[in-house]
């Protein structure tokens, strides 16, 4: 199937390919699969129990390589629930590029909501990155709700950049995350909501590992009259570590909620935390403006440095 110049536009803002990649690949437009192949060491198959979604394994020792499997919606006022497993196999090597994007431009809703549950096996790496993206000239909202689980084994590693760049009306992001010995986890969120746009996350991190480590970092920017909600809890129960960190600017009339919670079941567990809310600092903004710069475009700067 061809895709379209919507398509196309959108695959760029969640993935930043500008063609369809080779090697692993899974690209769902409107509930199908509309592009998909494996690589020798990546295979993508359709779910064995019914459900819409598919399995990605990385083979055992895998190095170096990338499989890109984002969502797109254009079809209007289109809802869709989707469960997607990988498994990254022992001393494997990946990244993992997904992200949605919803073009929506009716007056009815546009929502999807994506079940992941990942495994990251013995010694094995990942990075994840997933974009989140709406646009359209509808009144109806766009709604992305992921749900994410991550199983880190031993010695397991992983970065995780969790993204949402603009148009997605509300969000009710869900993670959870097992955190095994000599393991290390960290999550890195970004988010931007403007007018009445609503933003829920939630992430806990349960560290079970002896000598296990977790960050969870958050920077957000809330305008206009949008609101936030960010929850993030540390459970230690061994020996580990685990930082949690939330920076947001607020605008406007725009509310941030910021909940941190350390729960330490261990006296050799080590759990720090800290959060900052506040606007722009004038000082910020005069230099800028110095500069030649309208405020506008100071604000756009500082905000893309921010959340960068």
């Amino acid at each position: 199937m061809k895709l379209t110049n919507i398509d196309m536009n959108m695959l760029q803002a969640v993935t930043d390919l500008k063609k369809v990649p080779d090697g692993a690949v899974n690209i769902r437009l409107n509930g199908e699969a509309v592009v998909r192949s494996s690589s020798p060491n990546i295979e993508i198959r359709s779910r064995t129990d019914g459900r819409p979604g598919f399995e990605v394994e990385v083979k055992a020792g895998t190095r170096g390589e990338k499989v890109h499997v984002p969502v797109l919606v254009t079809q209007d006022a289109y809802k869709e629930k989707v469960y997607n497993t990988f498994i990254i196999n022992e001393d494997a090597e990946v990244e993992i590029i997904a992200g949605c994007g919803i073009h929506n431009s009716c007056g009815a809703d546009s929502q999807h909501d994506g079940i992941h549950t990942i495994i990251v096996k013995e010694n094995a790496r990942m990075r994840y990155v997933e974009k989140h993206y709406g646009e359209g000239s509808g009144s109806g909202k766009r709604v992305l709700n992921p749900h994410t689980e991550v199983i880190m084994e031993k010695g397991a590693s992983a970065e995780m950049e969790m993204v949402q760049i603009e148009g997605v009306d509300d969000t009710r992001r869900t993670t959870v995350a097992h955190v095994g010995e000599k393991a290390n986890l960290k999550i890195i969120e970004r988010l931007l909501t403007q007018g009445q746009q609503e933003a829920e996350s939630d992430i806990e991190i349960v560290i079970a590992g002896q000598y296990g480590n977790a960050q969870i970092l958050s920077r957000s920017v809330a305008q206009q009259k949008s609101q936030q909600v960010f929850r993030a809890a540390l459970i230690g129960k061994t020996a580990c570590t685990g930082h949690v960190e939330c920076d947001s600017i607020i605008m406007g009339q725009a509310r941030i909620q910021s909940i941190p919670q350390l729960d330490a079941e261990d006296a050799e567990a080590v759990l720090t935390h800290e959060a900052a809310i506040g606007k722009i600092a004038g000082e910020q903004l005069i230099k800028l403006m110095s500069m030649g710069l309208t405020e506008q475009e100071a604000i756009d700067l500082i905000i893309e440095g921010f959340l960068r």
